[in-house]
């Protein structure tokens, strides 16, 4: 659908919250994101971003300005203006608040704030938040939430005592985490450690593909190798060869683009793949993760 940029808001130097106005909107519960087709020199891009409250007429995301960025967020903070119209992709949601779940712990860092706001905004949810942030942004990050949201913020992620928090969460309590891969990695790490099961741990991720060495993939059925830049990922690269894999997260989460490994040994960066999937080589979620071999030939 095609949806106007109708206000763009600076919350910060490196934030900014988008309004998008346009078609009749679908309704998108908490933990849902946007995929936009966002222009660029060379190709358009594919960016996922959450929303951050239920559409009342409109749908709004903040982005982040990233230095090392491919692409999508330049675009937005420095080129994007009010009227400026966009090819948007229906909500998708592959985080919302589990509905078995009595109590909600809730754990982000950075920019994975974004799909918690929403949450924050769901009657009935009990639910503790923790988010990590740069001092600068801390009152920003504090305004987008709802008055008397259970929620504390730590400017200094060393002050924040994870173990404790997560040893004296009720039996009840699900765990969901948004942010870094590295922010991630250690807290369901430590949650794992402390007994936490697997099924009570939900993750969301929209971090790069990471930048890694250049590699190539060659398609068995295509027929057809593609070059993979660094920054770049694997999904990206195919299409801009103009091919359509499956795709819907575009995070490494839901596993719409799981892709059979035939030869090469892959990197892993998603949190979809089991532990002894990943070490078996066999397969590879191509949006977010790349190569350690210079090829890969993949089963497409």
């Amino acid at each position: 659908m095609n949806l106007a940029i109708a206000d763009i808001e600076t919350l910060s130097p490196g934030l900014k919250r988008f309004t998008f106005t346009g078609a009749e909107l679908p309704w998108a519960g908490p933990g849902s994101h946007l995929v936009l087709e966002i222009p660029g020199a060379e190709r358009t891009r594919k960016n996922a971003y959450s929303l951050i409250a239920a559409p009342d007429g409109a749908y709004r995301i903040v982005v982040r300005r990233v230095e090392r960025s491919r692409g999508g967020s330049h675009w937005l903070h420095d080129h994007a203006r009010p009227g400026d119209v966009l090819e948007v992709r229906a909500p998708q949601n592959f985080f919302h608040p589990p509905r078995n779940a009595k109590r909600h712990l809730l754990l982000s860092a950075g920019i994975g704030i974004t799909p918690f706001l929403a949450y924050a905004q769901t009657s009935g949810l009990v639910y503790e938040l923790h988010h990590c942030c740069k001092p600068e942004e801390a009152h920003s990050f504090r305004a987008l939430l709802p008055q008397g949201a259970n929620a504390v913020l730590h400017t200094n992620r060393e002050a924040l005592n994870l173990h404790g928090l997560l040893a004296r969460q009720k039996l009840e309590t699900h765990l969901s985490i948004c942010g870094p891969e590295s922010f991630m990695d250690h807290a369901i790490s430590l949650a794992k450690s402390l007994g936490w099961p697997p099924a009570k741990i939900h993750l969301e991720s929209f971090g790069s593909a990471n930048w890694g060495n250049p590699f190539s993939v060659r398609l068995k059925r295509s027929g057809i190798t593609v070059d993979v830049r660094p920054g770049e990922s694997v999904l990206e690269a195919l299409e801009a060869a103009g091919l359509n894999p499956p795709c819907l997260c575009r995070g490494g989460a839901c596993g719409e683009c799981r892709m059979s490994v035939l030869e090469g040994t892959p990197e892993h960066h998603d949190h979809y793949l089991s532990e002894s999937e990943k070490t078996s080589g066999k397969s590879m979620m191509i949006c977010v993760s790349r190569a350690i071999t210079p090829e890969l030939l993949l089963d497409f």
